[in-house]
C-alpha cells in the first residue's frame, strides 16, 4: 500500500508511522519505504545513512531500519546545490548530473531496494513525496514507484491550511491514468472541530472520485521527532531548566533533541541577544560548517558564545557545530569550505571526501565541573560526517572534548540518552518513543476505517498474509 499526499506537510510521514505500527500489531510483518527523500535530518544504519522519517517508521513496525527502506536522499547544502546519498553512500558523481537526468540514474537502486523489502515482508507501506500531481516535474518518487508496486494508494489531505477538497478533486484530476486507477480512499488529516460539519464533501468526493473516506485524524498532540527538526514537543511539566539551539541555516539532525524538549525548556536561537541566557546553548549538527560559522557571525552570535564562556553558563557542540567551536577548518579537496573556527576549544576539523557513518558508544570517565554529573555515563549515538577532528589536550573520552564551560562531541544522538538527559536537566522525558507509535496506532484504531486498511492490503480476518505492498 502506498500512501500519497495532495501537498508537501499533508502527514504522509507520519500516516506511514502509525499505520506502521497499527499493522504491526495486528499481527503483520511489515516494513517503510520511501524512494527519495529529502532530509538534513538522517540516521546511520548498517550500510551507510537513511532519512530520519523511515527510521522512525522501521522502530514503529518493530524492524532493523536498513538503507533499502530510503534508498535515495538528498541533504541540500545550498539554495541550488545537494549532497546525494545512493543506498547510504555519498554519490558526488550523481550531485553534478542535471537533475532532469538523475531520475533514470537512481531508478534502479529505488527498485531493486523496492524488491528486495517486497520479498522479505509480508506489507510494504510506501511512502510519497511531495504531491504525485506536480505536473510540472518528472515524477518516479510517486506515480512511477506506484505504478511499478501495482500497489493501492491512500490520499493523504491537510484540512487545516483549508482547501482540502479541493486539493482531493485537483489532485485525482491531474495525476496520471495509472495512478488514479489505484488510488482507493483518502484521509482528513489534521482537523479540528466537530466532523458533523464535513458533510456533504467527503460524499461528494466520493461522488465525483470514487475514492472512498477513510477516516478523519484530529490534530495530535505528540512527541514524534519532526522529520525536518522544525519544531519542538514541549512537555506539559518539562521543569525550569532552559535550553537554546542555536538555529543556523543548514543545522541538521535537529530530531535529536525531541526528549530533551520533554524534560526542559528548549527554544531556538536566531539572535544574538537570547544568547546569554540560557542555562545550556547548543550547536547541533550542519550540513555545512563554513557557511554557518559566517552565519553565526553575521548575526553576532559568534560574538556572543565567546563572550558566554565568560560565565559558568554551559555550552554543547554537536559534530558541526563541535567543529566550528574548533580554531581551523581545513578543506583540501573542496568538500564544504574552509574557514576560521570560534576557538573556543583547541580542536582542529580537516574535511576528507570519505564520510563517516557508523554507530559508536560514548564512555564519560572523569568529565570536569561543570559537566561532572556526566561522570561514568554509557550513551549509545552516531557518527555522520566528513571532518576529521584533532585536539590538543582537552578529551575527557573519545570522541569528546571539553574545556572550562565548553564540551563537544562528534557524535549525534547523546541527547536521546536518558541518563544524559537527567545529568543534564535534572529531569526525565515524560514519554519513550514506544509510547507515542502506540498513540499513534490507538488513533488508527479510533478514527480510521479499519475494515477498509485491511481490504486495501489485502489482508481479512482468517488469512494468513498480506499483499505485499
Amino acid at each position: 500500500m502506498m500512501v500519497l499526499g495532495c501537498t508537501s506537510s499533508a502527514g504522509k510521514s507520519l500516516m506511514v508511522t502509525a499505520l506502521a505500527r497499527w499493522f504491526q500489531r495486528q499481527g503483520i510483518d511489515v516494513a517503510p519505504y520511501k524512494a527519495q527523500n529529502m532530509s538534513n535530518n538522517a540516521r546511520v544504519v548498517h550500510g551507510g545513512e537513511i532519512g530520519v522519517a523511515q527510521w522512525l517508521q522501521a522502530r514503529a513496525a518493530g524492524q532493523i531500519p536498513s538503507i533499502d527502506m530510503n534508498p535515495v536522499l538528498i541533504k541540500p547544502e545550498g539554495d541550488t546545490r545537494s549532497q546525494v546519498i545512493v543506498e547510504g553512500r555519498v554519490r558526488p558523481d550523481l550531485a553534478v548530473v542535471p537533475w532532469a537526468r538523475r531520475g533514470e540514474l537512481l531508478w534502479p537502486s529505488m527498485r531493486s531496494s523496492l524488491d528486495r523489502l517486497r520479498s522479505r515482508h509480508e506489507l510494504v507501506l510506501i511512502e510519497g513525496a511531495g504531491s504525485p500531481a506536480e505536473i510540472n516535474l518528472p515524477d518516479q518518487v510517486n506515480n512511477r514507484v506506484l505504478a511499478y508496486a501495482d500497489a493501492r494508494a491512500l490520499l493523504v489531505v491537510d484540512i487545516d491550511r483549508g482547501g482540502a477538497f479541493a486539493h482531493l478533486f485537483g489532485t485525482w484530476s491531474l495525476v496520471p491514468d495509472a495512478t488514479r486507477q489505484r488510488l482507493s480512499a483518502f484521509i482528513l488529516n489534521k482537523f479540528r472541530g466537530d466532523t458533523s460539519l464535513l458533510e456533504p464533501g467527503p460524499t461528494q468526493i466520493h461522488e465525483l472520485t470514487g475514492l472512498r473516506w477513510g477516516g478523519v485524524v484530529p490534530m495530535l498532540s505528540h512527541g514524534l521527532p519532526d522529520e525536518e527538526g522544525a519544531t519542538l514537543p514541549h512537555s506539559r511539566d518539562a521543569g525550569e531548566f532552559r535550553v537554546g539551539i542555536v538555529r543556523y541555516p543548514f543545522a541538521s539532525n535537529l530530531d535529536e533533541f525531541h526528549l530533551l524538549a520533554r524534560c526542559a525548556h528548549v527554544e531556538w536561537i536566531t539572535d544574538a541577544r537570547d544568547v546569554g541566557s540560557w542555562d545550556l546553548v547548543i550547536l547541533p549538527g550542519s550540513k555545512h560548517v563554513a557557511s554557518d560559522l559566517a552565519w553565526l557571525r553575521d548575526r553576532g552570535i559568534a560574538a556572543a558564545l565567546t563572550q558566554r564562556v565568560t560565565t559558568s553558563k554551559t555550552t554543547w557542540g554537536v559534530c558541526g557545530g563541535a567543529m566550528m567551536l574548533g580554531t581551523q577548518l581545513n578543506d583540501p579537496h573542496d568538500v564544504e569550505g574552509a574557514a576560521t573556527g570560534l576557538g573556543l576549544l583547541p580542536l582542529v576539523t580537516e574535511f576528507d571526501p570519505v564520510k563517516i557513518t557508523a554507530s559508536t558508544t560514548v564512555h564519560f570517565g572523569d568529565v570536569p565541573e561543570p559537566f561532572g554529573a556526566l561522570r561514568g555515563i554509557e550513551a549509545d549515538g552516531y557518527e555522520i560526517r566528513h571532518g576529521r577532528v584533532v585536539a590538543d589536550g582537552c578529551a575527557v573520552a573519545p570522541l569528546v572534548w571539553c574545556r572550562g564551560s565548553v564540551l563537544a562531541t562528534t557524535v549525534h544522538g547523546l541527547f536521546e540518552n536518558t541518563s544524559i538527559l537527567e545529568a543534564i536537566t535534572g529531569r526525565r522525558p515524560d514519554a519513550s518513543l514506544d509510547d507515542t507509535f502506540d498513540l499513534l496506532a490507538d488513533v488508527v484504531d479510533e478514527h480510521l476505517d479499519t475494515v477498509l486498511l485491511k481490504e486495501l492490503v489485502g489482508f481479512t480476518t482468517g488469512s494468513s498474509r498480506a499483499s505485499r505492498s
